[in-house]
């Protein structure tokens, strides 16, 4: 199956999921190109952002565990290349 190059967007509204969260990215971490996190104190929110380069079903399984997350909501988008 041909990779794909997505962006990954983030929210995360419980801390709680934090811990879970990051162990969900790391058993994926072959398939991460970069990753970045943005606390944000004022609102009590976590936004991080995620480049993937991976095949459609391991990004869809990626964002499908991430978002059974409690609070914490998930966008993707794909590029066309």
């Amino acid at each position: 199956m041909e990779n794909r190059i997505a962006l990954m967007g983030i929210i995360v509204e419980n801390p709680a999921s934090v811990e879970r969260l990051n162990a969900i990215l790391h058993d994926y971490a072959e398939y991460i190109v970069g990753r970045m996190g943005i606390p944000y104190h004022k609102r009590k929110i976590s936004i991080i952002s995620v480049v993937l380069d991976a095949p459609q079903d391991v990004i869809s399984a990626l964002s499908g565990k991430l978002g059974m997350l409690p609070q914490v909501n998930i966008k993707t988008i794909y590029s066309k290349v």
